[in-house]
């Protein structure tokens, strides 16, 4: 046993179970635990007033270095011989601690990149919007106040109902995509799983004693199923003219008809760079998707509209906002208007994707097949070698152009799909 050092720490084994101990030899009770996972904390054992051995976490190695948490561990022990118990003191912190108080440490060290999710990389920007707005919106009105040691199952299945009743429905920001931040079956169980993440990651590193949503019940949510039909498509088509005459804004125009020509997320739409279209060999290399990086096929009729498409300000992006140097964010209350000269209910950019999916389905194409268009289901070859993958090729090839000319009104609205 020799001084802590960033090597020695480096260099300690992770155990296959249980934990593993690394201690310093200058400052005695100060060490390093390694547990299955690879987690590598600083620790501080000591003995209180009435010599009862006690073990503290002072942080994760990697968030503090060696230096700054000897230091740390100097200033516990000094208070341990003026009296104090830090390991006590820490016990009650964590056993009065409210939802709202571990959201907030959620955020702030899931923004600095310090918790980890997927994969064990840092959780992606996405991903951390999408559960702030839960949080905000939903988890801290109804429950922020609330002990999490207090908590239990019943009460965070009674939150999850009174988000399907509405209750935490509300408008949405200005500067956000208008409309109502409203309840439902989807919604509340999404807040349910982004609870049950966030206290399994507190539980994870120390902040909280337990986790009171583990075996909540979520609510199933109704699959979603709505697509446009032929008809539909093409009346989509026709208000894209009159809007265009209207003046709509051309790259919002751009972005739905993009959207529908290649089943893509509307995040992967308007946050396509340039670099990232291969149009020689007919795909899209996304470096970072929903489900990791991938390379995905892109038919002519969308390469055809992409490479149309003027640059703005020398960006990269395809779809750049007008004003600032970010991709164009105005997407859905265009297609809320060109659904409005259509006369058309219920589409959102997700109705878009799927239709796509389901204009494949309906010209015979494999699951499988629909699952790489769409960029589903898990990594393989499919997914690695796509722009190689004549099959594929030749079904977003065949989609793209059945859609692209029902949009242009030049084929039969007399077909199978269905309404």
């Amino acid at each position: 046993m020799g001084k802590l050092t960033k090597t020695a720490i480096d260099a300690l084994a992770i155990p296959a179970k249980g934990q593993a101990f690394l201690w310093d030899s200058e400052l005695r009770g100060f060490g390093v635990r390694v547990i299955p996972s690879g987690l590598k904390a600083f620790v501080l054992q000591y003995r209180n007033e009435e010599g009862r051995s006690r073990r503290i976490v002072i942080g994760r190695y990697g968030v503090l270095t060696v230096e700054q948490a000897r230091k740390q561990a100097i200033l516990k022990l000094a208070a341990v011989v003026g009296g104090a118990d830090p390991a006590e003191e820490r016990a009650q912190s964590r056993a009065a601690i409210t939802i709202r108080e571990v959201c907030n440490w959620y955020l702030e060290n899931a923004e600095a990149g310090m918790i980890l999710g997927r994969k064990h990389r840092p959780i992606k920007a996405s991903t951390l919007a999408m559960d702030r707005s839960r949080i905000e919106t939903h988890i801290v009105p109804l429950i922020g106040t609330r002990q999490v040691r207090a908590l239990r199952i019943a009460d965070i299945e009674k939150m999850q109902m009174d988000i399907v009743a509405g209750k935490t429905a509300k408008p949405r920001k200005e500067g956000g995509r208008g409309g109502k931040a409203a309840g439902g079956p989807g919604v509340a169980g999404r807040a349910v799983s982004t609870l049950q993440s966030l206290l399994s990651h507190a539980l994870r590193y120390d902040i909280v004693e337990n986790n009171p949503a583990a075996g909540v019940r979520k609510i199933a949510g109704k699959p979603r199923t709505r697509r446009l039909n032929a008809t539909e498509i093409r009346g989509l088509g026709e208000a894209m003219e009159i809007a265009e005459r209207n003046g709509e804004n051309p790259t919002g125009l751009a972005a739905v008809r993009a959207l529908l020509l290649t089943g893509y997320r509307i995040s992967e739409v308007i946050g396509m760079e340039r670099s990232w279209l291969h149009a020689d060999r007919g795909y899209v290399h996304f470096p970072d998707t929903k489900t990791d990086g991938q390379v995905r096929p892109i038919g002519q009729a969308a390469i055809q509209l992409l490479e149309s498409l003027p640059e703005k300000r020398g960006l990269s992006l395809f779809f750049p906002s007008d004003f600032v140097d970010r991709p164009y964010s105005g997407v859905p209350e265009t297609l809320r208007a060109l659904c409005a000269i259509a006369g058309i209910k219920g589409v959102t950019p997700h109705v878009l994707r799927h239709t796509f999916g389901s204009v494949a389905g309906d010209m015979g194409f494999s699951e499988l097949t629909i699952k790489a268009l769409l960029g589903h289901g898990a990594r393989g070859s499919t997914q690695n070698y796509v722009h190689i993958d004549e099959a594929l090729r030749l079904a977003v090839e065949r989609v793209s152009t059945k859609i692209a000319n029902l949009l242009n009104g030049r084929e039969s609205t007399i077909l199978r799909f269905a309404a």
